[in-house]
């Protein structure tokens, strides 16, 4: 399953391949509380259809129908992009069903061939991140490429001349070990917008385990994880409770650019992981610290389903980087449950 990003702009090119006019709308700023974050893509084609979204609903009616009512070029006012804001006074807010104060600026632009979507989509593909810098005033694209590892904040930029965005692969999920947590774990993830691989070379394991979406790998997971080189968009989660499985993919996980990298267990098992990584394979704690382990938020979990919500919630919240406003990690959370006082405070904290 495609991310959200990457839809759009597939849909707006195969639109425009087609010969449908087409607007490609993007979220440039925002003021106050918004329904859509800057960098949020939207787009229209001449019928009135649309994918994506850049508020809550009722922006995207004003501009549907300022296309039904004039095409595309109503709401592109010529062949430059416009830029358009939503939300300035109290009365467009409550109009545009704004929340109270909140503010919307939005980059409108003609797909064309001088968009750049094809090449663009084809860098996502090859996990390449890319900034992409519109013209504001003739609508030309430049597609820049972002070094691998570079840790921006990927906020769009937007001044009198170019508005600049940055797209990136679609985030991806390495699971290692074929059961039903692993199964669980990737229909969360592909509805997430994950790509998602699951790595188990034990054929008793994959027999019965497919799952439509779903990369299934048979390689060794220190082999397969050595092949992808996981980058910034990649977690990396070992469930299969073999160390001779676990381990080896560890090791090369915690060393690549993944954002994630965890493995379920008890607390017991998790410590005799780190002992053994840091004395049989020299990992400095240092790089041990960045392994969660137990994997996942304490939300009390006891099914497979609900040990891979506790992970995934986990994984999103590392993606977004509130990992330390969530709640408790699945350790932290046991231990303290075991002291009464304590125990209130994490269950009274916990909003999973």
């Amino acid at each position: 399953m495609e991310d959200l990003d990457t839809r759009v702009l597939r849909t707006a090119l195969g639109w425009h391949d087609t010969g449908l006019p087409v607007v490609l709308v993007t979220v440039a700023r925002t003021w106050g509380s918004s329904p859509r974050p800057p960098g949020s893509l939207m787009a229209i084609n001449g019928r009135g259809e649309t994918t994506g979204s850049v508020s809550g609903g009722c922006i995207e009616d004003d501009l549907i129908q300022r296309i039904r009512d004039g095409g595309v070029q109503a709401a592109c006012a010529s062949a430059a992009p416009t830029v358009l804001r939503y939300g300035i006074s109290a009365d467009q807010a409550h109009r545009f069903g704004l929340p109270c104060g909140g503010t919307v600026e939005l980059v409108l632009e003609r797909v064309e061939a001088r968009s750049r979507l094809a090449p663009l989509l084809q860098a996502c593909q090859q996990r390449h991140s890319t900034e992409r810098v519109l013209d504001l005033r003739t609508g030309e694209v430049d597609l820049r490429p972002v070094p691998r590892g570079a840790r921006g904040d990927g906020v769009p930029r937007l001044d009198d001349r170019t508005l600049s965005t940055y797209l990136g692969p679609q985030n991806r999920l390495i699971l290692i070990g074929a059961g039903d947590l692993s199964r669980f774990m990737s229909q969360m993830a592909l509805s997430l917008g994950f790509e998602v691989i699951v790595c188990d070379p034990r054929a008793e394991q994959r027999a019965s385990w497919q799952l439509d979406g779903v990369t299934l790998s048979h390689e060794m997971p220190d082999d397969l994880i050595l092949r992808l080189q996981p980058d910034a968009r990649t977690a990396v989660v070992a469930l299969t409770h073999d160390p001779k499985l676990d381990d080896l993919a560890l090791i090369d996980a915690l060393q690549s650019d993944a954002f994630y990298v965890g493995a379920i267990g008890s607390r017991r098992n998790s410590a005799l992981r780190r002992a053994r990584l840091h004395e049989h394979f020299d990992l400095s704690e240092a790089t041990l610290d960045t392994l969660h382990g137990p994997a996942g938020l304490y939300i009390g979990s006891k099914t497979p389903a609900e040990i891979a919500l506790s992970i995934m919630a986990e994984v999103v919240a590392v993606k977004n980087g509130v990992a330390a406003l969530t709640p408790t990690p699945i350790a932290a959370g046991k231990q303290q449950l075991e002291h009464p006082s304590a125990g209130a405070a994490v269950r009274a904290g916990c909003g999973v």
